[in-house]
């Protein structure tokens, strides 16, 4: 194939894709004379008609449809590069919709947030902070921020933090009037703030570390929550042992407002992922997010 040969290419598709030349004409911002000339100009120099036209309707020939079932693809990448292209000189823009946990906000996105809005002013970001598991498709997000363990394969995923450590702490209030568990047995016999998923309804039964091994435990305690944010504030509040990210209670342990409960049996999980469906065609918005969290985390 000679390079002239891909003249024209775009013409022939979009004419394909629209059935007739006025409406191909439209799309491209050309005369529809100027279309019909670069598409006989592309099967003068294939030396085959792909089109057949009437003075109602213009169709495809055998040809034809082979050759767009083997070009079209590649005409909508080199079109989608183009407007990627585009995306990069006018700045990206949009809605940003986003799914995550109340924790992944405070303690990952929230010190992010004010400096990528600054850098992209075109670009609203809506946050949907929910601590479940959540359908980002059938909710018409963007993205979603989960553990990595808890991504669905089908997910396109990007790794924002290498490991997250899970702890149990509570106040030295409590420990002062309950005392701190010595063993998981143990552990079963205090108050447990527990957390109920809101769309299962389940109570979440805690991953421990024992002799290497990761089990359950079935927790009890007078208090149940459905926000990962009120466990630790609970904690503080002395009404009983919490199982938090470590890093969300790092100051307040340094400070002795916390204090660690059962540190061996205390589980690491992959770190946050961000993920989005699988999809050729990434929106310009998400791809600026994408790209300015890799330049803070890294």
């Amino acid at each position: 194939m000679k390079l002239t040969q891909l003249d024209g290419l775009l013409a022939f598709a979009t004419v394909a894709k629209q059935g007739n030349f006025t409406a191909a004409a439209a799309l491209l911002e050309v005369t529809p004379s100027a279309v019909s000339q670069t598409v006989r100009q592309l099967e003068e120099r294939l030396g085959v008609r792909l089109l057949n036209r009437t003075t109602r309707s213009v169709s495809l020939t055998e040809a034809g449809e082979q050759f767009l079932s083997r070009v079209g693809p590649a005409v909508a990448e080199l079109a989608q590069a183009a407007a990627e292209l585009d995306d990069y000189r006018r700045g990206a823009s949009g809605t940003l919709r986003l799914n995550m946990s109340h924790i992944v906000y405070v303690a990952w996105l929230r010190p992010l947030l004010p400096g990528f809005l600054a850098r992209h002013p075109g670009i609203k970001v809506e946050l949907d902070l929910d601590d479940g598991f959540v359908d980002i498709v059938a909710g018409g997000f963007d993205a979603g921020v989960r553990l990595g363990e808890s991504v669905q394969v089908d997910m396109v995923t990007v790794p924002l933090t290498r490991q997250e450590k899970i702890c149990m702490v509570a106040s030295p209030d409590y420990a002062a009037r309950r005392g701190l568990p010595a063993s998981i047995e143990e552990l079963q016999q205090h108050d447990c703030i527990r957390f109920r998923f809101r769309k299962s309804n389940a109570i979440y039964r805690w991953e421990l570390m024992r002799d290497e091994q990761m089990i359950e435990v079935e927790v009890n305690g007078p208090l149940i929550v459905t926000s990962s944010i009120s466990m630790a504030s609970s904690a503080l509040d002395g009404i009983g042992i919490a199982y938090v990210f470590a890093r969300q209670v790092e100051a307040d342990i340094a400070a002795g407002r916390l204090v660690p409960v059962l540190p061996a049996c205390w589980p690491t999980f992959t770190g946050f992922h961000l993920y989005y469906p699988t999809r050729k065609q990434m929106p310009a918005k998400l791809r600026a997010f994408i790209d300015y969290c890799a330049e803070q985390l890294h």
